[in-house]
């Protein structure tokens, strides 16, 4: 059973400014990456497994796509195992969302100067796991409809979903109403939301830009973020404790 526990002697939290939130996010960062590339090492090795399970090639498909010269009329559809491949990894994606709101669950412990345990990055298992699951797919089929108007869309729609994850954790909030509140926070302080999005993304992003590799390092800011616009917008979150039931 889950108990919440006020922790207002400590923790920072940032103003309502895009400037203030990515700072504040950067030294949350600081001191839980080395959560965060656990978190994208799973990511990594499980998608590694579909693609053997599954028998599709990203890295032979990506030199047809080379060889062929035309990226616009390439078919997808038709490389070995893709389809399959598409559809195992749309789960994982889903069964791995838990694991990103622990994350952010561990940046709060972080953040309030409470011990760090392993455990607490599986949380999102335990911890209204059901409404987890529905936000995100809730999620994915709004991002998946927006990158198809011609990707730029996407953009101006991310900024609503930005406080889904914290309030599903720290509200303990149904999948519904963690994407009516974050929608209308954002409606409300759209700007801020919207450059602090973009930044993360940037960010989160630079990994791939760089050294490939180094999205290991920087994709997971982009959860530190969400903790950080929470806090910005709604105040410290209480930390969540559990007890055992006598």
């Amino acid at each position: 059973m889950s108990e919440f526990n006020e922790f207002d002697q400590q923790g920072s939290v940032p103003n309502r400014d895009t400037g203030s939130i990515i700072s504040h996010a950067f030294e949350m960062y600081k001191g839980v990456f080395l959560y965060g590339i656990i978190a994208m090492v799973i990511y990594i090795i499980g998608g590694f497994l579909i693609q053997t399970i599954t028998g599709f090639n990203s890295t032979a498909m990506v030199e047809e796509m080379k060889s062929s010269g035309d990226y616009s009329n390439f078919s997808y559809w038709n490389a070995p195992g893709f389809p399959m491949y598409v559809t195992f990894s749309g789960l994982f994606g889903l069964l791995l969302a838990p694991l990103y709101v622990g994350l952010i669950y561990i940046v709060n412990k972080f953040n309030t100067k409470t011990p760090i345990e392993f455990s607490d990055l599986f949380i999102g298992y335990r911890q209204n796991f059901v409404n987890i699951l529905i936000y995100a797919f809730l999620s994915w089929i709004i991002t998946s409809i927006s990158l198809a108007l011609c990707v730029l869309p996407f953009f101006f729609v991310y900024p609503l979903l930005l406080l889904g994850y914290p309030i599903l954790l720290f509200e303990n909030a149904s999948a519904i109403d963690a994407l009516t509140k974050s929608f209308n926070i954002a409606k409300e302080n759209y700007g801020t939301i919207l450059l602090t999005s973009f930044l993360g993304m940037i960010i989160s992003l630079a990994g791939v830009i760089l050294c490939g590799i180094g999205v290991i390092l920087t994709a997971p800011f982009m959860m530190v973020v969400m903790y950080s616009a929470y806090c910005a917008f709604l105040g410290k979150p209480r930390q969540i404790m559990f007890k055992d039931k006598l």
